[in-house]
């Protein structure tokens, strides 16, 4: 059933409704679904992964394709998928020239996509694949974007829920672009959303938002998010908060017009208390200043004027990247039935 604890901005339903049935017309009868799946030292999780998918992709009739991308693994990650490409040749391996991140890494498998449809997830399995079904159903009814909603969060800690929930409730507050609250990169995603997201080229790369912001019909699909089936995370605690200042960072700029107004009120209280100061002297005559009051209105200031810098600094570096305007990723190779994939990276 879709979900219904939040919603992108509503049109009418009859414009909705025409809308979709304008894109079950277009819908390929048999499309070609590919499944992109990021991995960083991930040698323990790629067979009981092919064996959790494979017998869910089938049963959904359609045909398939797994991309995984090795983003600079350090084990046997990308030996095992080019024996695994092997033994089936509807995997493909991108393989990247060092590690990139998750977000680079999930770029290079969209683009490297060749499907109607795809579906990003993580190899750990938290991903249900037995939603491939519902994803596509959903699809075939018309909408471009279909994400998972997760309904329940059982085997994440206390801290990472309350700290997911404080994020998408600063994100949605700060950002004109909203994004549905507990809800990942695991979704499917129609070719002519998929050709969009290929145009934007911005180096600081915070998928979930740019999921939402290339708009098109959207619908959730909740879903119980299940324990880690092996190895373990690549997030800690402050990679997860830097991902988060990446995210507000890439589409908003409240926190640079929060310190502008931040300073206009400081200015106006110094103002307030430079009259109060005025009045007093030429009422009571000459008063001697307290060190106290005046160290607490310089410590005050100088923390404020950091953390106005901090601000500016964060949205300045990352112009800088920009700037260079260097690739997100580089391919070292494209691996297909195990072999040198030729030119397509």
């Amino acid at each position: 059933m879709p979900d219904s604890s939040f919603s992108l901005p509503v049109k009418s339903a009859s414009a909705l409704e025409r809308q979709l049935a304008v894109q079950r017309t277009r819908r390929p009868a048999d499309p070609l679904l590919s499944l992109v799946v990021p991995v960083f030292n991930e040698e323990d999780s790629i067979e009981i992964f092919l064996k959790s998918v494979e017998p869910f992709l089938e049963q959904a009739g359609l045909r398939f394709e797994i991309v995984f991308v090795n983003d600079g693994s350090r084990d046997d990650t990308l030996a095992r998928l080019l024996d695994c490409s092997v033994l089936d040749t509807r995997i493909r391996v991108v393989n990247l020239s060092r590690n990139f991140g998750k977000e680079a890494a999930l770029t290079a498998g969209i683009d490297h996509a060749r499907g109607d449809i795809l579906i990003p997830m993580d190899i750990d399995l938290q991903d249900p694949p037995d939603l491939f079904g519902p994803f596509i159903d959903r699809w075939r009814e018309g909408y471009d974007i279909v994400y998972g909603v997760r309904s329940a969060r059982t085997w994440d800690t206390m801290s990472k829920r309350l700290s997911a929930r404080w994020f998408y409730w600063a994100f949605n507050t700060m950002s004109p672009v909203r994004i549905p609250p507990n809800v990942g990169d695991f979704r499917l995603v129609d070719r002519r959303a998929v050709e969009v997201l290929r145009q934007l080229p911005e180096r600081n790369r915070f998928m979930k938002g740019l999921f939402a912001w290339v708009g098109f019909n959207a619908i959730g699909v909740p879903y119980e998010r299940p324990q880690r089936a092996a190895g373990s995370t690549k997030f800690d605690l402050w990679r997860l908060w830097n991902f988060a200042l990446d995210g507000v960072a890439s589409f908003s700029t409240v926190p640079l017009r929060a310190s502008f107004y931040g300073g206009l009120a400081i200015a106006a209280v110094a103002v307030l208390y430079a009259l109060f100061i005025i009045g007093r002297v030429l009422i009571f005559g000459i008063d001697t200043p307290g060190y106290a009051s005046l160290l607490i209105a310089v410590l005050s200031l100088g923390a404020i004027q950091l953390v106005s810098i901090g601000i500016i600094g964060e949205y300045l570096g990352r112009l800088f990247l920009e700037v260079k305007g260097r690739p997100i990723y580089v391919v070292e190779n494209v691996y297909e039935e195990g072999a040198d994939g030729g030119p397509k990276a």
